[in-house]
């Protein structure tokens, strides 16, 4: 049985799991409505991910996706994050504040967290998946043998390679398009920036492991776009975030709605990684000449975390992280079981569309 056949899936779209954002509702929602729900417990302790997967199986007994990070440990610079807090004291200091005293990383990688895999291993959610790298081969093993069907986020037909040799189930093809952190194994190496549909095109022929795309992707024409090129399913997580079931701060909501939404970023400075996101003056801040080198992941994330906080008391909105993808303007305010609805709707009225005008070409 293929990997995709396992979860029962009546609509063949993945809610992103978008750490932070993305709240048991709204995964109960998308599973319960025939999709993948996703939940990301990248930032959240073992405590937590154990009570944020309770709540998701008391509302469903659908299948859902867990999403853990799998980042290089950090390492700590003192001298570095000096440089960082330094240049970022001015900005700081318009809000009446001042940077923090020292910096630290804020979530704990995979690789790091022994007690975040006994957990796994005792709740046994149907589906998990990696970003930014791959777990080791004893914790692909047990999790298999726990039943979990495993994915990882790849960005190049390298790292599709690498996760099919590390056992991975299916690869999450993730396009430049695509909102939030961008997830390639070694942030320090060229990126070619492979867009959507080449990156599903080029590992649908060169790969043997099921494709799910992902990034730009927000409607049923694309979903019809990406199962054309090969995909077995499309991930999306900007279509969602403006949906009720969304953990989203009104900042955050407000900017998506505005003009911003037609300008992500694709930027390093926030969180210590590449990450895509709507245009505030947090990304602006990356076009400075004098920006020193930016602290390892999630390590910057603390200082920007402490400056969005400064802003907001002050009611400034513009130094959050507020991820999105380049879909951004598309993005539907409705519940998310209604959401899935109309995606599945679309995608068969694009079907139809295709059929029609494939008779009147004489083509079928």
């Amino acid at each position: 049985m293929q990997p995709l056949d396992r979860l029962g899936l009546s609509v063949p779209v993945f809610q992103a799991p978008m750490a932070g954002v993305a709240t048991p509702l709204l995964a109960a929602e998308v599973s319960m409505a025939g999709g993948l729900g996703g939940l990301g417990l990248g930032s959240a302790s073992p405590a937590q991910a154990r009570a944020m997967m309770a709540e998701v199986r008391a509302r469903t007994d659908r299948p859902f996706n867990v999403n853990l990070f799998v980042h290089q440990t950090p390492r700590q610079d003192p001298d570095r994050e000096a440089r960082w807090l330094d240049w970022l004291k001015p900005v700081f200091a318009e809000y009446g504040a001042v940077p923090p005293e020292k910096l630290s990383a804020s979530y704990t990688s995979f690789l790091d967290d022994p007690e975040m895999m006994a957990l796994l291993l005792e709740v046994r959610p149907a589906v998990i998946s990696f970003h930014f790298s791959l777990p080791p081969a004893a914790c692909v093993t047990a999790l298999k043998q726990a039943g979990a069907v495993l994915l990882a986020s790849v960005t190049s037909p390298a790292e599709a390679r690498a996760a099919e040799a590390a056992g991975m189930d299916m690869v999450v093809a993730q396009g430049i398009e695509a909102g939030g952190h961008r997830g390639i194994f070694d942030p320090d190496a060229p990126d070619d920036a492979l867009g959507t549909f080449a990156l599903v095109r080029l590992l649908s022929r060169q790969c043997h492991a099921p494709v799910v795309a992902a990034g730009g992707l927000m409607d049923g024409a694309g979903l019809a776009a990406a199962l054309d090129l090969g995909a077995v399913a499309a991930q999306m997580g900007t279509a969602f975030l403006l949906c009720p079931e969304t953990d989203l701060e009104d900042g955050y909501r407000k900017t998506l709605m505005g003009q911003a939404a037609f300008h992500t970023r694709l930027v390093s400075l926030i969180s210590g990684r590449p990450a895509r996101g709507l245009s505030n003056r947090f990304t602006a801040l990356a076009e400075q000449a004098d920006k020193p080198a930016c602290p390892d992941y999630p390590i910057a994330y603390d200082a920007g975390k402490a400056l969005a906080k400064a802003a907001r008391a002050h009611g400034d909105a513009g130094f959050g992280a507020y991820w999105a993808g380049q879909g951004a303007p598309l993005a539907r305010a409705v519940p998310a079981g209604r959401l899935i609805r109309e995606i599945w709707s679309d995608y068969q009225d694009s079907v139809q569309q295709r059929i029609r005008s494939a008779e009147r070409t004489g083509q079928v």
